[in-house]
């Protein structure tokens, strides 16, 4: 029996994330994918009793789930560290940089794969918080050396990357998708009294930290391109501090005009979704985007940044607006007023809505977590 042995660390505790989905969604498919005479084993930190039964739950399937002697804080230091802390060795695929790189014998069977979801840790530290960008860039420097394989999300982040580390043909491109929970549930209606939707409303999902591009967004509400149309943010309103709404109160847009819903569940944001009227990410820089392919799965016209990577994933299917160019400030006026035009010219144009709606509807199916962990699959199978 040929075993891939999964670190599934990212999905111990409550806080939400992309790495912790990605992790969650790919597993369960590698799962399901498994070839003939091959099996998926789970590998934790030393978690609780009860954590461990609630991962089992979360992953069925697994052949086994393993836990390591050591509490997550300590398996991150041991394994920068090149420890061998946990023996974990043979076929070993991890969904983030946590992993135990170190030398090792591929014609013995070891292998290891990784994965990079972007280089934010190079370019825009600051949104991650200096431990974070540290330890990313750490682990980085250790998959240079010791990972036979290094999975980023598009060849954008590929092309990042090979400024700062070579990695060689090493580079593997599969992306993600959405999370296949993300569906219409029954109570759609209730869901969307209760969230108190507008008939009418633009949708962006993030926080107000600088790299998403929301400060912008929201000064783009108060122009008159876009006819009124409120704003509502799928995200947590704050972020140091500064928050959402208080740049709309600086703005001088009244309350109902820009609101943040906090973090919902995935029904809600479905129900968000499903209702909006068109979904803007304006983000100066990510490593895949998941928040368009979600607003392209409910079929909505969207509009983002000309982020590489957007630009990638989106395929010709969305309004491209130019970012702030390196000689202006991220919160330039010029890409406020560029936002405020896109917005504009999807409301004022019902062929152009209806035409992008098509586009989004076509380019969501391109993405597929069966896909993504078929190639990981793959992957293994070439090394």
């Amino acid at each position: 029996m040929t075993t891939l042995r999964v670190v599934v660390d990212e999905l111990i505790g409550d806080a939400p994330g992309g790495h912790r989905r990605y992790t969650e969604e790919l597993t369960r498919q590698l799962i399901a994918t498994a070839p003939p005479g091959c099996e998926v084993q789970g590998y934790v930190s030393n978690v609780s009793d009860d954590q461990l039964a609630e991962l089992h739950g979360r992953l069925p399937g697994l052949s086994a789930l393993h836990r390591l002697p050591v509490a997550r804080r300590e398996l991150m230091v041991a394994w920068q560290s090149g420890l061998a802390l946990g023996g974990l060795r043979g076929m070993v695929h991890s969904p983030t940089l946590l992993a135990p790189l170190r030398k090792h014998d591929r014609a013995e069977g070891d292998q290891y794969a990784v994965t990079l979801h972007d280089t934010i840790a190079w370019s825009h530290p600051e949104s991650l918080g200096t431990p974070v960008a540290l330890w990313t860039k750490s682990m980085a420097k250790r998959a240079r050396k010791h990972a036979d394989a290094v999975v980023v999300p598009t060849h954008a982040v590929a092309d990042r990357l090979s400024e700062v580390l070579d990695f060689g043909d090493r580079i593997r491109v599969i992306g993600g998708a959405p999370a296949t929970a993300l569906r219409l549930p029954p109570d759609a209606d209730e869901r969307a009294e209760r969230l108190e939707l507008p008939e009418e409303y633009a949708l962006t999902l993030g926080s107000i930290m600088p790299r998403k591009g929301l400060a912008p967004l929201i000064r783009a509400m108060a122009r008159p391109e876009v006819h009124g149309i409120p704003l509502l943010i799928a995200g947590p309103d704050r972020y140091g501090d500064g928050s959402a709404t208080g740049v709309a109160a600086a703005t001088g847009l009244p309350e109902d005009r820009v609101r943040a819903l906090g973090q919902l569940d995935d029904a809600d944001l479905a129900v968000v979704l499903d209702r909006a009227t068109l979904f803007v990410f304006p983000s100066l820089v990510e490593g895949f985007g998941l928040p368009i392919v979600e607003a392209f799965k409910f079929g909505l016209p969207v509009i983002h940044s000309d982020d590489p990577a957007l630009v990638e994933v989106a395929a010709g299917a969305s309004l491209v607006v130019p970012r702030p160019s390196d000689s202006e400030p991220a919160d330039d006026e010029g890409y406020t007023e560029r936002l405020a035009a896109a917005i504009g010219r999807v409301l004022d144009d019902s062929e152009l809505r209806t035409r992008l709606s098509v586009l989004a509807a076509d380019r969501a199916r391109a993405f597929s977590w069966r896909d993504s962990a078929e190639r990981v699959w793959q992957l293994h199978a070439d090394l």
